[in-house]
């Protein structure tokens, strides 16, 4: 453990000063203060919208033209990329090598701590170079304290293939500047617990990734409204979900509902298409295809031929 970097000053580790008694709180008053601390979240969020906004806007136009998008952390960071990735096929039914999570130390990382592999430049740019990264692709490295060299190592290895880089961190730029395309800073302050940053910056952190990995798929056409019309109809809650989603945009019955989701070969988007304009599964996928699966476009062009 030579050359330790000094990371004390980082706004990460810094002491919280409403929590300076957390060991003296009743149960109730220790509730509280999480709450009130967790407000930050939603502040944090809206200073950094701007940033969130450009990279859902780059990230979406690289998969719309086969890019992927890659999470790449360690320990807490990298576990969440990992979720956020791993919910994108039932969601939105995309492929799983569209969106993927890179955590130090692979799958077992995932269920127990492994956070010294974190200090290995060299692991995360051979993460990247395993993965064949190309200019096509979106590289997010994301790092609570900013300084995870795990994830410097990719970024760095990402930016040489020419992929678009995205950092995600929880120190102010002057703390540790981070070259990328699109640099996103969730400010929250000092931990509950000071340097946990499992709490308000691992929160913070999904959030993030949901707003980004959601407004992606919205921006890919996987949305109509508000419905998830690309969900995977792969367990009989989401196969309630889908023919939920045709009773209410379609006035069918729940019997109808079913025949037209069983003619499409359950899926919502299809379904809709053929309801909508008449077309069977066939002639409806072809649209669709012609219009990268984007259903309001197929039915504007349908509707005007």
């Amino acid at each position: 453990m030579e050359n330790i970097q000094q990371r004390g000053h980082l706004l990460t580790e810094q002491i919280n000063p409403n929590s300076q008694n957390l060991d003296q709180l009743s149960t109730v008053e220790l509730v509280d203060l999480f709450n009130t601390e967790d407000a930050q979240t939603l502040k944090a969020i809206a200073q950094a919208r701007i940033e969130l906004a450009q990279a859902i806007d780059v990230t979406s136009k690289a998969l719309g033209k086969g890019g992927r998008l890659f999470y790449v952390g360690a320990g807490t960071s990298g576990r969440l990329g990992v979720l956020d990735a791993a919910e994108c096929p039932p969601t939105f039914c995309t492929h799983p090598d569209m969106v993927q999570g890179i955590i130090a130390g692979g799958a077992a990382a995932l269920v127990r701590s492994s956070e010294n592999l974190e200090d290995r430049p060299q692991d995360g740019a051979e993460a990247i170079a395993g993965r064949k990264v190309t200019e096509k692709d979106v590289v997010v490295g994301i790092s609570a304290g900013g300084t995870t060299p795990y994830v410097h190592g990719a970024l760095n290895a990402a930016k040489q293939r020419g992929a678009t880089t995205i950092a995600m961190s929880c120190v102010p730029a002057e703390q540790v500047p981070i070259i990328v395309d699109i640099d996103i800073r969730l400010l929250t302050g000092p931990e509950v617990l000071a340097g946990s940053t499992r709490l308000k910056a691992g929160t913070v952190t999904k959030m993030a990734l949901n707003i980004l990995s959601t407004g992606v798929m919205v921006k890919l056409g996987k949305v109509y409204g508000n419905r998830m019309i690309d969900v995977s109809v792969t367990n009989s809650k989401l196969y309630d979900r889908a023919l939920r989603i045709l009773e209410e945009l379609t006035e069918l019955s729940r019997q109808e509902a079913v025949e037209l989701l069983d003619r499409s070969g359950k899926r919502v988007k299809l379904a809709l298409l053929m309801h909508w304009t008449g077309v069977d599964a066939e002639g409806g996928q072809l649209l669709l295809d012609n219009h990268q699966g984007n259903l309001r476009t197929a039915l504007e062009t349908s509707r005007n031929s």
